[in-house]
């Protein structure tokens, strides 16, 4: 395994991150254990859950992932052989999580209290914001429209909220997600002016069907030390071929879950199509080139794997050790010149 420490920090992470959103959903508690301590065994040693997961979100299984790592570190007593990471949900109406929901300080003080009691901990290495505040384009919105936030709620609220709880010893540092390079800016700037806590890390989606992040928060990751935790490496999967010629295997997530259409545009196939045959071209397995794509780019701390079965978990771990030749990487981007980021 390759680690990395997050610049401004002390956090030394694994260049592969145990994703856990399907723990509660498609993993039972006992499947969950199985990925914890294998991912470990292979040098894993970071952890990514969130409060709202798993997903999809449901008020039957909301904090159901991070209740069984929980479980799993009261159980192996590994706590502190592990960079753990969750996130506080972002403004939406999800009342069985909390009402009124908003990236203020009630709501961001109840969040945390509430998973570390799930977890089982005292602390979170690393405690980020979901989703921003105010209305931005993610989640595969595009067409940017303003609206103004009528919510009250400035960013400078939400960085004080989280400034009290690192005080407080309850996190180590903060994280942001699905943001933009203006809020990541904007954050830093804050942080400087009124001394408070520097966000570490920025988790956006990253892939070979999506490299929106390269446009702009690239640069701010090489510049500032905001470094990329890269989330849905595999598009859901579909960067694997599984879907190809219309096939849905009967237990693969999108298949299951009909909301994940996110990576199925006409022009996402055509580039999955293109890339699996780059990879079968030069006898690569073609979720492993393509998730060591990710792991090759500067600007990326730690790649977000996640799994249903220990089979893939292996494949997606073994990733690290993959490194891709110039002449693969020259006809990689001769495709993505071809289909320009065909599902941000």
């Amino acid at each position: 395994m390759q680690y990395r420490t997050i610049p401004h920090t002390s956090l030394e992470v694994s260049r592969i991150c145990l994703g856990t959103m399907t723990f509660g959903e498609q993993n039972t508690e006992q499947e969950a254990h199985s990925q914890l301590d294998f991912a470990l065994e292979q040098g894993v040693n970071f952890i990514d859950t969130a409060e709202m997961y798993p997903v999809p979100p449901s008020p039957d299984t909301q904090g159901r992932t991070e209740a069984f790592i929980g479980s799993w570190l009261a159980k192996s007593g590994q706590r502190d052989k592990i960079v753990l990471a969750t996130k506080v949900t972002g403004p939406r109406s999800l009342p069985y999580i909390r009402p009124d929901m908003a990236l203020d300080r009630r709501n961001i003080h109840d969040a945390v209290n509430s998973s570390l009691e799930r977890l089982q901990t005292d602390y979170i290495d690393l405690y980020q914001v979901h989703w921003p505040q105010r209305q931005v384009n993610n989640f595969g919105k595009l067409n940017y429209g303003h609206c103004d936030d009528n919510s009250g709620v400035s960013l400078l609220d939400t960085l004080d909220a989280l400034a009290e709880l690192v005080r407080a010893g309850k996190i180590r540092y903060i994280g942001v997600s699905n943001e933009t390079p203006w809020g990541v800016m904007s954050y830093l700037h804050l942080a400087e002016k009124h001394n408070l806590p520097r966000i570490a890390t920025i988790q956006n989606p990253y892939n070979l069907l999506n490299r929106s992040f390269e446009v702009g928060l690239s640069e701010i990751s090489h510049l500032e030390g905001v470094e990329l935790l890269a989330y849905s490496p595999l598009a859901f999967g579909t960067l694997s071929g599984k879907y190809l010629n219309n096939n849905w295997p009967s237990d693969a997530r999108c298949t299951l879950h009909k909301r994940f259409s996110r990576y199925f545009t006409e022009a996402g196939k055509l580039a999955t199509e293109a890339y699996v045959n780059i990879a079968q071209k030069h006898g690569l397995d073609p979720a492993q080139m393509a998730l060591a794509f990710v792991n090759q780019q500067g600007f990326v701390a730690s790649n977000i794997v996640g799994a249903t079965n220990l089979k893939q978990l292996e494949s997606n771990i073994a990733s690290v050790d993959i490194s891709l030749s110039d002449e693969i990487l020259d006809e990689i981007n001769s495709v993505a010149v071809l289909y320009s980021n065909p599902c941000p």
